[in-house]
C-alpha cells in the first residue's frame, strides 16, 4: 500500500510541475504577428521572484528576466525581417514551456473607432458591404495575413488584459472582422508582399473621449468632461461606450504595449457637436497612443467621415466637423486624412463603400510609410479665391496633373454675398485660359460674391478629384459663425 501511495503521489507532482505558471496577455497567442525589424515588447505573469526564459525560433539566443514582486515581467525582443512562421517559448522553469506558434513576423497596424470601423465584412443588418462576398469566400489560411478582434468591453479601471485571439485568413474570420480595416490590410499586403496583422478595437456609437485615457482626460481635459459617476456609467448602456475612459480602459490598455507598425482610426459622427474640442481631442489620441505603446513615430491615418443627412440634410454642422477634421493634419505629425466626401448614403450613415474607405487609408500608407512616391495619395485642399467680375476662381493645393473631371459641371460648390445666404453655383474643372489647379465658379443669383463653400452641408456630394481619385476635401472660403467650437 506505502509503494502504491508513493506512485500517486509521484505521478501527483509530475502533474502539477507539469502547468508551467507563465501566463501571457490574450494577444500573445497562435497565430499571432509580431511587428518586424524592432525592438517589440513582449510581457506576461510568472511566479513572483522567478526567472522567465524567453526563446524566439528565429534567433538561438535565450532571454532570462526575472519576474518581480507580483510576478510581471517584460522584455524587448530582436524582431526579424518580414517572414515565418515561427514559434515562441516561454517557460518559467517549471514543467513544460508555453509555446506560441506559427507566428509571424510583419508590420502590424492598430485599428480603431465607432461604427463605421467597426463594420464587419457581413456588414449590418439591411447594410451590406460592396466586394466583401468575393474576399469573405475568397480567404486563404496560406495568405501571411491575420486578424485579432478585441472584444468589447467597458472598465471604470484599467483592465491588465483584453479578450481577444489572433486568427488565421479564414472566410470565417474575414466575415466577421472590419470592413475597413481588412480592404486596407488587403490593399497594404497584396502591394508589400509581406505578413500583415490588424488589431481592431472598436465599438460602434463611442466617443472619442472614451478611448482617452484618465491621464489624458484629468491632464488635458478636466474642464471639459467630470470623471464622477464612471463606475455607473460601465453599466448603463447608454454610456459604457460614451463615457470618457470607459473604453480606453477595456479595450487599449490591457494591449499595452504591444508593438505595432502604424494606426488607422475612423470616428467622429458622435462628436459632431463640438468641432474645436474634437480638434483637440484626437491631437490627444494619437500623441497617447504614440506615448503609451513607445511607438513615438508611429503614421496615423484617419477618416473624414462621410456625408449623412442627420435629419437635417443643409445643416452645416458636418461642414464645421469635417474643418476641425482637417486641422489635426497640422497638430498631428506625420498624419493623412481619408476623404469620404462622395461615398455617402443620404439615409444611411454606414455606407457600403468600406473598400474604398479602407483602399484610400492603404494608399496613404503606401505613400508615406512605404514610399510609393509614384500616387498622390493625399486630398487636394483648399488653397484660395479670387472673385472677378464674371466668375470666382478657386485655387486648390493638388498633385501637378491638377484636379478634374472637366469638361462637365461639378456639384457641391455654394457661394454667398455679403448676406450670408449660399446659392449653387456652376463649376467647371480644366477651362481654358485657367490653370490645372483651378476651379471656376458662376452664380446669376450672387451679384457680388464674397464666400465659396464645398460640400460643407450635411449631405453633399463630392464631385472634384485628383487625377488618382482622391477627392477634394470639403472647405470653405469664409470664416463666419459656427456651431459651437
Amino acid at each position: 500500500m506505502k509503494r502504491i501511495l508513493l506512485l500517486s503521489a509521484a505521478l501527483f507532482g509530475a502533474a502539477v510541475m507539469s502547468k508551467a505558471e507563465v501566463k501571457m496577455p490574450s494577444v500573445f497567442c497562435d497565430n499571432m504577428v509580431i511587428q518586424r525589424d524592432t525592438k517589440a515588447a513582449v510581457w506576461g505573469m510568472a511566479a513572483s521572484g522567478s526567472k522567465v526564459t524567453v526563446k524566439a525560433g528565429w534567433t538561438g539566443d535565450v532571454i532570462v528576466v526575472k519576474a518581480d514582486r507580483a510576478g510581471k515581467w517584460k522584455i524587448s525582443i530582436q524582431t526579424p525581417a518580414a517572414g515565418g512562421p515561427y514559434e515562441i517559448s516561454i517557460s518559467d522553469g517549471t514543467g513544460e514551456p508555453l509555446v506560441l506558434k506559427n507566428v509571424l513576423s510583419g508590420d502590424v497596424w492598430f485599428c480603431s473607432g465607432q461604427s463605421n470601423m467597426d463594420m464587419p465584412m457581413k456588414g449590418y443588418s439591411c447594410m451590406p458591404v460592396a466586394g466583401a462576398t468575393d474576399k469573405i469566400i475568397g480567404a486563404k489560411t496560406s495568405r501571411p495575413l491575420r486578424i485579432c478582434k478585441v472584444h468589447k468591453k467597458s472598465s471604470a479601471t484599467e483592465l491588465d488584459d483584453v479578450s481577444c485571439t489572433w486568427q488565421e485568413h479564414t472566410p470565417d474570420a474575414v466575415a466577421d472582422i472590419s470592413a475597413v480595416a481588412y480592404f486596407f490590410a488587403d490593399a497594404v499586403q497584396e502591394t508589400l508582399d509581406i505578413p500583415v496583422g490588424i488589431i481592431v478595437s472598436a465599438w460602434g456609437g463611442s466617443t472619442i473621449q472614451t478611448w482617452l485615457s484618465q491621464d489624458v482626460i484629468e491632464n488635458e481635459f478636466a474642464d471639459d468632461f467630470n470623471l464622477s459617476g464612471m463606475e455607473a456609467a460601465v453599466e448603463n448602456p447608454k454610456q459604457n461606450h460614451r463615457f470618457p475612459c470607459l473604453l480606453y480602459n477595456g479595450q487599449i490598455a490591457g494591449l499595452v504595449p504591444y508593438t505595432f507598425k502604424g494606426m488607422i482610426w475612423y470616428q467622429g459622427e458622435a462628436n459632431r457637436s463640438r468641432p474645436a474640442l474634437y480638434t483637440r481631442m484626437q491631437t490627444a489620441y494619437a500623441q497617447m497612443m504614440r506615448r503609451t505603446f513607445n511607438v513615438p513615430d508611429a503614421p496615423f491615418y484617419f477618416v473624414q467621415i462621410a456625408p449623412y443627412d442627420y435629419n437635417q440634410p443643409d445643416n452645416f454642422q458636418s461642414g464645421y466637423f469635417y474643418e476641425a477634421q482637417s486641422e489635426t493634419l497640422k497638430t498631428i505629425p506625420n498624419s493623412g486624412m481619408a476623404v469620404t466626401v462622395d461615398l455617402g448614403e443620404e439615409g444611411n450613415n454606414h455606407s457600403a463603400a468600406k473598400r474604398e474607405v479602407g483602399r484610400r487609408l492603404a494608399y496613404l500608407a503606401l505613400e508615406h510609410t512605404y514610399g510609393f512616391t509614384a500616387i498622390c495619395s493625399d486630398p487636394p485642399v483648399y488653397k484660395s479665391v479670387e472673385f472677378k467680375d464674371d466668375c470666382t476662381v478657386v485655387t486648390v493645393d493638388c498633385h501637378k496633373l491638377g484636379v478634374g473631371p472637366m469638361g462637365c459641371d461639378l456639384g457641391g460648390f455654394e457661394i454667398a454675398g455679403k448676406d450670408k445666404v449660399f446659392h449653387r453655383a456652376v463649376a467647371r474643372c480644366g477651362v481654358k485660359g485657367y490653370k490645372k489647379d483651378q476651379i471656376v465658379l458662376t452664380c446669376p443669383e450672387v451679384a457680388e460674391p464674397v464666400a465659396v463653400r464645398y460640400c460643407f452641408r450635411n449631405w453633399a456630394v463630392g464631385t472634384v478629384y485628383n487625377n488618382y481619385g482622391i477627392p477634394l476635401a470639403p472647405f470653405r472660403t469664409d470664416d463666419w459663425d459656427s456651431l459651437e467650437r
